[in-house]
């Protein structure tokens, strides 16, 4: 008799489902939300003219490229080039350098 009431001490998919934290879902449900977004931008993207895309492609590039070299915060693996390059671009931190020198003062010693 007790081997035929144990499926009624079984939790059933639905009582699992339930204990699952509601912020899992959320998690869950925005991924889904996002993987649909980007399907449906990729989509429109695509019917962009490409000269155009490219060109936006160019400034944003640019845009990024510069804030880069400006505030030194380029991922690592790009750090050797902008080592480089960062010589000729000003910095965040030369305003800064040069307010403190007085006007008149030259870097050169006679």
């Amino acid at each position: 008799m007790v081997s035929n009431l144990t499926f009624l001490a079984a939790t059933t998919t639905l009582d699992r489902l339930q204990k699952i934290p509601k912020e899992f879902w959320l998690k869950a449900g925005g991924a889904v939300a996002a993987v649909i977004i980007i399907f449906i931008i990729i989509q429109k993207v695509l019917k962009i003219n490409k000269f155009v895309l490219g060109g936006v492609v160019f400034v944003g590039g640019g845009l990024m490229w510069f804030n880069w070299v400006y505030h030194r915060t380029e991922p690592k693996f790009l750090t050797p080039i902008v080592d480089r390059i960062a010589p000729f671009f000003p910095s965040a931190g030369a305003y800064e350098t040069k307010q403190t020198t007085m006007p008149g003062d030259s870097t050169k010693k006679k």
